[in-house]
């Protein structure tokens, strides 16, 4: 079961970045603009956005099967849809559609962690964790390789059978569970705010990843200007192959769910803050330039990249113990500030780029981690003895949901 909802998260967030390969290809296809065309992309992450802000909370009140496969099933509709689009407008509607309800990797989350024992919930989360990396780093390559050679809607109707396919399996296999919540939507689509308000462990782990979350986007953004710029004078496709090495981190966030289940969110949080300080220190070597600068970039994103997904392991392990009746809600809450934080992050690499250059991008990536950091070391220190934080809560809240 938890390998076929990790393949579940893959497709999902596949579906988001997968248009991203081949919008040349759709220029051409359908005789406009590759900006235009780029609309199509935008459209997909703006559904994206709104589906789990509009969606995700539905979790709580909906059966999680049903839920599932309804997701699934629009979103091949969706993609259908847009392998099939005559014209652009038609297309970017369509992708819209498809961004509003690729949401099952936040909806597979909360049933997964209610579908196991509290001491295997981090394991879990990050088998889930490394199937949406999966999904994310291989959508690209998946649909540019397949769109040169058959087309540009080859791409999307191949997602769509798979996403319609997963539906029909996921109508089989996952199990009955009752909702947790019987409130209306309205409540739902406040109740995200009020848990921030009477949660300070959903505050402070929204506030983590926020900023470590900024740091990474602050790197990734700035990571093109600086290859293409005239330290390294590369190509674009240069920070691709930079970014497959982030494939490492498929292999971490299962390691770092364990060591959440056997120590607990708080160690693995600061092993997580510190490595990210490394890494900007590793990171800033980049501005050498040549083979030495090259290396430290390659060694200085991996390191990134595993701290900020083990981080984030963390976080959502600490976040899903806390109310075992609202997980999904907690979710919206939480993935809704690790996307402002790392919104935020990308406009404020830019402009530190713009003034200090890669140094001061870096410079960027250590004061929010020190942020984090100095709030962790507050929490540590005004834990009353013998708290343990989430973990403390009844027992009934930690226990799986069972399946009729």
């Amino acid at each position: 079961m938890t390998l076929l909802l990790a393949v579940t998260c893959a497709v999902a967030v596949g579906n988001i970045y997968f248009p991203q390969a081949i919008i040349p290809l759709v220029a051409a296809g359908l005789h406009a603009s590759p900006d235009s065309a780029s609309l199509a992309v935008t459209a997909t992450q703006a559904g994206y956005t709104a589906g789990m802000f509009l969606l995700v909370p539905l979790g709580d009140r909906l059966p999680y099967r049903s839920f599932l496969v309804a997701l699934l099933a629009l979103t091949g509709l969706g993609l259908l849809a847009a392998g099939c689009a005559p014209t652009l407008p038609l297309l970017i509607a369509a992708s819209a559609l498809i961004g509003l309800t690729t949401v099952a990797a936040q909806v597979v989350g909360p049933l997964a962690a209610g579908l196991v024992a509290a001491d295997r919930r981090g394991a879990v989360i990050g088998g889930m964790l490394s199937g949406s990396i999966g999904g994310m780093l291989l959508a690209r390559t998946f649909s540019g390789t397949l769109g040169e050679w058959l087309g540009w809607r080859v791409p999307y109707l191949a997602a769509a059978a798979l996403a319609l396919l997963l539906a029909g399996v996921l109508a089989r296999t996952v199990p009955v569970a009752p909702p947790t919540s019987r409130q209306r939507y309205p409540a739902l689509l406040t109740g995200s705010l009020r848990l921030l308000h009477t949660e300070p462990d959903l505050r402070r782990s929204c506030l983590y990843q926020a900023t470590v979350f900024a740091g990474f986007s602050a790197v990734w953004t700035c990571l093109s200007l600086l290859l293409t710029g005239p330290v390294y004078g590369m190509g674009a496709e240069a920070v691709g192959l930079l970014a497959l090495v982030g494939g490492a981190t498929m292999l971490c966030t299962p390691l770092a769910g364990r060591l959440v289940d056997r120590h607990g969110p708080e160690p693995v949080n600061l092993v997580c803050m510190l490595a990210v300080l490394v890494s900007a220190a590793v990171l800033a070597a980049g501005a050498w330039g040549g083979i030495p600068g090259l290396t430290a970039l390659v060694v200085g994103t991996l390191l990134l990249d595993v701290a900020m997904q083990s981080g984030m392991v963390a976080n959502q392990a600490r976040v899903y113990a806390l109310r075992s009746d609202a997980r999904s809600r907690l979710n919206t809450g939480y993935m809704t500030c690790a996307y402002l934080g790392g919104s935020a992050g990308s406009w404020l690499g830019v402009r530190a780029y713009g003034q200090a250059g890669w140094w001061g991008v870096c410079t960027l990536v250590a004061l929010l981690t020190v942020l984090a950091l100095v709030r962790h070391i507050v929490a540590l220190c005004s834990r009353r003895p013998g708290a343990t934080g989430s973990q403390s809560r009844v027992a009934v809240e930690n226990q799986p949901i069972r399946p009729r």
